[in-house]
């Protein structure tokens, strides 16, 4: 009987344990598909994400929907005395889910935490020289994005990526295109693709862009994206995706192969945005 019991509880945990995306999609849609944003929440991001004004009824509905999840899935946390409000907490998530408006939930599986300074912060630092001299210093940040799950962004910053959405700088876009790079356990500048030919395609495609862009910066000659972006291929893709959302005209006529890329990538194409 006993025997009996023990392979019910192995076969129980085995079925679980292959169908658990399938299970945990019925309990998130249970959870949040009854749940919408408020109509002040609306307001917060009218008034704070000129993207989001701009967007179409069909993308707006997609895009509060991640929202929804997205805050009830993800940790944010206040540093230096910082206390996070809801207004707040709706611009981060906005951000960051409209890089993955085109995807199904679990968006960002990866990400456990966002943590949210008042402004840039110190980080210490330490670096060894050849003759194995340990020097000790601190750098300036804005964010950054860690493989193991948790982002760190300054608040001042992802106010004014928002403020001058036709700048190409957001920090949220930035900082979140980290973590679909690393998705591959990877951080390469080359996110989770769907089928070889995509891969074949984004190597040869990103290589020549990149390496434009290096060229571009070292001769001074005219580029559309930050040349931050010259400074390794992770550093591209998320220089290129902030580049991509707030200046999709600008690219498309810079580089448009490069541009059909991202469309293929992204699934949604930002110049349906930039309406008045």
């Amino acid at each position: 009987m006993i025997n009996i019991f023990l392979l019910l509880v192995l076969v129980v945990f085995v079925v679980v344990y292959w169908r658990w995306q399938s299970i945990q999609t019925v309990i998130w849609a249970k959870k949040y598909q009854a749940q919408n944003l408020s109509h002040i929440d609306k307001q917060v991001l009218l008034k704070y994400m000129p993207i989001y004004r701009a967007m179409t009824d069909a993308d707006r509905t997609a895009l509060e929907k991640h929202i929804v999840w997205f805050l009830g899935e993800k940790r944010l946390l206040g540093r230096d005395g910082l206390k996070i409000n809801r207004a707040m907490a709706l611009i981060v998530a906005a951000d960051a889910c409209l890089l993955v408006l085109k995807q199904a939930w679990p968006l960002y599986p990866n990400v456990k935490e966002v943590l949210l300074y008042p402004s840039s912060y110190y980080v210490p630092q330490t670096n060894t020289d050849g003759a194995g001299l340990v020097n000790y210093h601190t750098s300036i940040r804005q964010g950054e994005s860690w493989p193991g799950g948790t982002l760190v962004l300054s608040w001042h910053d992802v106010l004014e990526g928002n403020r001058l959405p036709g700048d190409g700088h957001n920090l949220v876009f930035h900082e979140f295109a980290h973590q679909l790079d690393q998705q591959t356990g990877q951080t390469n500048g080359t996110p989770q693709l769907k089928s070889k030919q995509e891969y074949a395609d984004w190597g040869r495609v990103f290589a020549r862009a990149y390496n434009n862009l290096k060229s571009h910066v070292a001769y001074q000659m005219p580029h559309v994206m930050h040349s931050y972006g010259a400074t390794n291929e992770a550093e591209f893709f998320a220089v290129l995706t902030e580049t991509f959302i707030e200046k999709p005209a600008q690219l498309k006529n810079y580089d448009p192969e490069l541009y059909r890329l991202l469309i293929c990538y992204f699934e949604f194409d930002p110049s349906d945005w930039q309406r008045g």
